[in-house]
């Protein structure tokens, strides 16, 4: 808060003081070098809570009325707050969530109730470290882990020599193990009476308030001294005067999601480290020789044995380096840039927003166009952007749809949330020339897709890894190696793969092919997989790591401000004309260019000749529900045939949106509608070729697409297909010329 100060007018509005007096009062200390302003509400002693939230609200808005504040960012440290700040008028709600309060001892009754309220109000959530991020993750579009910061030169003092000894500590005999910190039911008492039994030699010095425990409960010794609460101040000096500095917490669920600051500190302070197993101390700590993890009371006294005969300067060192990253200057930096970001999200009116509609510009008949393509998906899109602004051609665009972008189209729902009609799109590619070609239209904002499936009420990672497995058979495959082991101990050797089932079944065997693969593809193909090409399955691979990501490409990102404006952008070009919501047809006997490029069903092109290609279609619902989030990644997978879609998808995750609502669509296969997958049977192959050859005995006639060319692309192999299709179409056109 010291740092929001240099720019913003900072109140720090306090818990409420009991007081004698019968009118409720605040009370402003100001803190000048800090420029920091503690309002401190005093209330009758007498009063029932209802009376003092009543109280509370009045005097917080008498606050903000003498301070002539108007909507200011309100910033929660805590849920108990909400209860009478909820009403206020605010650019931004953050609520700063460094604790799972409710687990801690006398916890209020109605925390868990306003901590649901406050989230959904929030514009943003902080957490105060990776677990707690994690535990909550799912509960707002807009949160980011905070983990422990530290003022190193503040606590650096302690290495200097140059502090005084505090004079309650200046009698304690060395070797000295210390802590500081609140003094509760988070604090392991019986592992403080083990070590002092057996470490005798040794002083505990355990400095800071106790609290929630009775005084005459903790364990008394010779060589355990509370010297009681110090300020923030004094810390470097009692650090200065201790050998190893102690993390002695119990494993339970009041200290399941704390990220200790004081970790940090001590080592700014220059000393080892020893704590309990705390989750976020083991994940940002514990492969530093400086802090030692133990898991057991046996384990900790050892530690400290071990950190007391630390020698040179190697140790220390290794943990300035981790230091170096973690400033509060590095953290209030990124905060402030999502306070700012949040309170600009505010004043923009979210439900009115659209993307914006592209400047149409109608045909020319009576002027000649280069080339006619049809669609406006990637493939028509690219080409005609290569063909105007690379070769100079008149292009003109047709497609059936009223809108550019074919099946990647977004755009804002009623609620103001952007979705994807026609399903998730998500971009990813191993091509630096793909992603360089498409990052002329767009920015990205970074996105690596995660994808769970629902199995018998657990959702777990998918593609299967290690962590699959583990969830789903209740083991503890730690390693690679064992869950190498693991699946070809399960693996059924199919000796000539030819389909999909045969892919999985060899690789993993039966059940999990039946568990997560026969009722998913039936469900998306209308086809069971010992009917389909291998190829379907193989793009689904199995992992024996703990790598979560759906995809592995070097280039994973979504477009910034969505697919819509990134084609609008391409096809922003005075050589491009654009004729939405008119079919080919209508256009085809106009002879409006010597040279076509189709995208669409080649089959549908030649009037189905042979016979139609099949495809596989879908149909979405979608619904959008008055939460700020509704599962715990953008799409969840239902492989069991008795759940009529494939899968749910969450679009703010892919597009980073915060808004208080959240829009998701179900997903279901079908057999009619517009052509989405080609159907990959070898049957199938045989009656594209027969199109095909019709195809390649036209001379002014391009196939390119997903649906031109009959393949099951992903986006980037598109792109790179269009781009590739243009070299050809600019060299085919040089040998014409060098001809003539």
């Amino acid at each position: 808060m010291t740092r929001f100060a240099r720019e913003r007018t900072v109140f720090i509005f306090e818990e409420w003081i009991p007081c004698d007096h019968p009118l409720p009062y605040l009370e402003f200390h100001r803190f000048p070098d800090d420029q920091v302003t503690a309002v401190r509400p005093r209330l009758p002693h007498w009063w029932s809570e209802p009376e003092r939230e009543a109280g509370l609200k009045r005097l917080l808005d008498e606050m903000l009325a003498l301070t002539q504040i108007k909507q200011p960012v309100v910033w929660f440290y805590t849920p108990m707050m909400f209860g009478f700040a909820d009403h206020v008028e605010a650019s931004a709600v953050i609520y700063d969530c460094m604790d799972e309060l409710s687990a801690f001892r006398f916890a209020p009754p109605r925390l868990k109730t306003l901590e649901a309220a406050l989230i959904k109000r929030a514009d943003a959530v902080f957490t105060g470290g990776y677990s707690i991020y994690e535990a909550k993750a799912d509960r707002h579009d807009n949160i980011h882990p905070f983990p422990s910061s530290v003022d190193t030169k503040h606590f650096a003092q302690a290495r200097e020599g140059k502090l005084a000894v505090p004079a309650d500590q200046a009698g304690i005999s060395g070797p000295r193990l210390g802590y500081y910190g609140v003094i509760d039911e988070r604090i392991d008492f019986e592992l403080i009476a083990a070590l002092a039994k057996a470490l005798p030699k040794c002083s505990i010095v355990m400095v800071g308030p106790v609290v929630k425990v009775d005084p005459a409960q903790l364990p008394q010794a010779k060589n355990i001294h509370y010297l009681g609460q110090r300020s923030y101040a004094e810390l470097p000096a009692y650090i200065a005067g201790w050998d190893v500095a102690l993390m002695p917490f119990a494993i339970n669920e009041a200290t399941r999601f704390i990220s200790p600051t004081k970790t940090p500190e001590y080592l700014a302070g220059g000393k080892p480290v020893v704590s309990t197993a705390i989750r976020d101390v083991e994940r940002h700590y514990g492969d530093i020789d400086a802090v030692t993890i133990a898991r057991n009371h046996a384990d900790f006294i050892a530690g400290c044995e071990r950190a007391l005969t630390l020698e040179g300067r190697d140790w220390l060192v290794e943990a300035d380096a981790l230091l170096a990253t973690m400033s509060w200057d590095q953290t209030y930096g990124r905060m402030a840039a999502l306070v700012e970001e949040a309170v600009a999200n505010n004043n923009r009116n979210t439900t009115a927003s659209r993307l914006p509609i592209p400047s149409l510009r109608r045909a020319d008949r009576s002027k000649p166009y280069d080339y006619l393509i049809v669609g406006a998906g990637f493939a028509g899109s690219v080409l005609a952007e290569r063909l105007a602004a690379g070769s100079g051609k008149r292009v003109l665009v047709c497609d059936k749809r009223p809108h550019v972008a074919g099946n990647a189209y977004d755009h804002y729902d009623e609620h103001g949330v952007l979705v994807h009609r026609y399903g998730p799109h998500i971009f990813h590619t191993n091509s630096e020339e793909i992603f360089a070609y498409l990052s002329r239209f767009t920015r990205w904002r970074p996105y690596e897709h995660r994808v769970l499936a629902d199995v018998g009420g657990k959702l777990l990672p998918m593609p299967i890894n290690r962590t699959t497995l583990n969830g789903l058979y209740g083991l503890d495959l730690r390693d690679e190696g064992q869950a190498a082991a693991f699946l070809a101990s399960r693996a059924e050797p199919v000796a000539d793969i030819r389909t999909s089932r045969d892919v999985v079944v060899s690789a993993v065997g039966t059940d999990l092919y039946e568990t997560f693969f026969q009722g998913y593809t039936r469900k998306q193909w209308g086809l069971d997989p010992s009917e389909l090409d291998k190829a379907v399955t193989a793009r689904v691979p199995t992992r024996t790591s703990m790598d979560d990501r759906y995809f592995l490409d070097t280039y994973q990102a979504m477009p910034a401000d969505g697919f819509t404006a990134m084609f609008e952008a391409m096809l922003d070009h005075p050589n491009i004309t654009l004729e939405l919501g008119v079919d080919f047809e209508e256009l085809r006997a106009e002879g409006l260019a010597p040279k076509l490029i189709f995208t669409g069903p080649i089959d549908a092109y030649y009037g189905h000749r042979f016979g139609a290609l099949p495809y596989r279609s879908l149909r979405f619902q979608h619904e959008t529900l008055d939460q700020r989030r509704f599962q715990p990644v953008a799409v969840v997978n239902y492989p069991a045939e008795t759940v009529p879609y494939t899968r749910i998808t969450e679009y703010k995750y892919l597009t980073g949106q915060v808004h208080p609502k959240t829009s998701i669509s179900f997903e279901f296969a079908c057999a009619e509608g517009d052509p989405y997958y080609p159907i990959p049977r070898p049957e199938n192959q045989a009656l594209f070729k027969q199109y095909e050859a019709l195809a390649r005995a036209e001379r002014d006639v391009t196939f390119v697409g997903r649906l031109g060319t009959y393949r099951y692309y992903n986006m980037d192999q598109v792109v790179g297909q269009a781009l590739a299709t243009h070299r050809k179409l600019v060299g085919a056109a040089a040998s014409i010329e060098a001809a003539l």
